[in-house]
């Protein structure tokens, strides 16, 4: 069976800490960070998690710095 594993990427001097990209994340990968940009921002940053790769924090995301990358892994089917 084939997984979907995502990578999030965030330009943080561009984050506004809005957190809806936060609250849109189905598998609570991003959080908010407790450090702050250039900008005065708790910026949103990764955090251990699944990512799916689903985007859902990309499509919301008002600033447009969001960009996440699917890749499907497929699995080794053993037949017995």
């Amino acid at each position: 069976m084939a997984k979907a594993i995502g990578e999030v990427i965030i330009d943080i001097e561009k984050c506004k800490g809005c957190d809806l990209c936060v609250d849109a994340c189905p598998t609570e990968t991003l959080a908010l960070s407790g450090k702050i940009n250039h900008k005065g921002y708790h910026y949103a940053i990764r955090i251990e998690g699944d990512c799916n790769g689903c985007a859902a924090c990309a499509i919301i995301c008002p600033e447009a710095i969001i960009t996440v990358y699917r890749k499907i892994v497929k699995s080794e089917k053993v037949v017995a």
